[in-house]
């Protein structure tokens, strides 16, 4: 039944076995740790494309019409399962255990302390090196619009407690949106902070970077980094300062401006306090190029998002069709719990106990602005 569920999910809609965005399903297919890669496409009625691995449940492409009805593909990645798997990279990866920076790596639950990989600058990031990201998903297609993906992460796997069974859904909506929800439960507690990783590029050519693109957070407030990006526990305001991207607001006029988090974060790369306080309906963070008109709205339960301008892209990564992914060629919005909570308990937690249900749920809305 899965396999002839692929075949029909894939196959539907291509012509000489490529996708809209020129990918090919049988690029994507291998095999892992007794697991099978694939490549998963979705497609609604206005003919917006979403296509999907299961490794790293990763967001591959995602082709939107801009202004002038051109398709263009507003995501960076790679065309073939193995430069994924080859080369370190979160492009449209699904994060987990823990989204973001722990610090020190360290989580202590139950009066139990935890050691977790200290993947970078001393701190556990992502999950760790060997994260959800790198991990290969189950896959089900339910229909044309939906994807299911599953993956069950063992007791002390990366270092996290408890056997975490975790549910990935990716819905391609009829008002051209990417509706993804995520559920978990655990038989041992500990911590959750699960987003999606994709790298945007509004303009659809990743020889373009962000100074132009429009960004707009819906926020009064932000969680300060000291240099090794770590969250200092201050949540600072961001009125008279370059975090405040309260109206929409070219990224290249704020960025680089002599603020000390700017330097800390080597740009943008900042958790923002929410005002949304997890109301799905309304917008928590907008992008916009000018130069297309595509414009990307944000919802979510969570209390916060990270914005990610691309500050570590630096030209040696080659992606799909050979584009090479220059520095601040894309931008993350990745919705989320604030980076070490689970050191900060006067924050938002992030524990999940045996006989809880974690649920999260964030949208990628995309439509073309006035």
């Amino acid at each position: 039944m899965l396999c002839a569920a692929l075949t029909a999910a894939c196959a539907g809609g291509q012509q000489d076995g490529q996708t809209l965005s020129g990918l090919k399903r049988s690029d994507f297919q291998s095999e892992a740790d007794g697991k099978k890669t694939d490549l998963f496409v979705l497609k609604n009625d206005k003919g917006m494309e979403v296509c999907v691995t299961n490794f790293g449940g990763r967001i591959v492409s995602v082709m939107v019409p801009d202004r002038d009805g051109v398709m263009r593909d507003v995501v960076l990645g790679f065309d073939n399962i193995g430069d994924y798997r080859t080369i370190p990279t979160d492009f449209g990866a699904t994060i987990g255990r823990y989204a973001n920076r722990i610090g020190q790596g360290r989580i202590t639950l139950d009066g139990t302390e935890y050691q977790l990989p200290q993947n970078n600058y001393g701190h556990c990031l992502h999950g760790g090196p060997r994260g959800f990201q790198y991990r290969i998903f189950d896959a089900v297609q339910k229909s044309d619009r939906e994807l299911e993906l599953t993956y069950a992460s063992k007791d002390g796997e990366e270092g996290f407690p408890g056997n975490f069974d975790c549910r990935v859904t990716m819905t391609l909506t009829d008002d051209n949106a990417i509706d993804i929800r995520y559920a978990a439960e655990t038989d041992k507690t500990t911590v959750v902070n699960m987003t999606n990783h994709s790298y945007f590029n509004l303009d659809g050519d990743p020889a373009k970077n962000n100074s132009e693109w429009l960004l707009t957070v819906n926020a009064d407030s932000y969680t300060p980094v000291d240099s090794t990006f770590m969250t200092t526990g201050e949540i600072a305001p961001v009125a008279d300062t370059p975090m405040d991207f309260r109206a929409p607001m070219p990224i290249g006029e704020r960025i680089g401006q002599d603020f000390e988090q700017l330097r800390n974060g080597h740009g943008i790369d900042h958790n923002w306090v929410l005002n949304t306080r997890g109301d799905i309906a309304e917008t928590c963070a907008s992008l916009e190029s000018p130069a297309t008109g595509i414009r990307l709205d944000v919802y979510t339960t969570e209390p916060g998002i990270q914005v990610y301008c691309g500050n570590f892209l630096d030209g040696s990564v080659k992606g799909k069709k050979g584009a090479v992914y220059g520095f601040r060629s894309a931008v993350c919005l990745e919705t989320q719990k604030y980076p070490d909570t689970p050191n900060k308990p006067e924050w938002p937690s992030a524990v999940l106990r045996p006989g809880e249900k974690y649920e999260s749920r964030c949208i990628y809305k995309f439509s073309v602005g006035e």
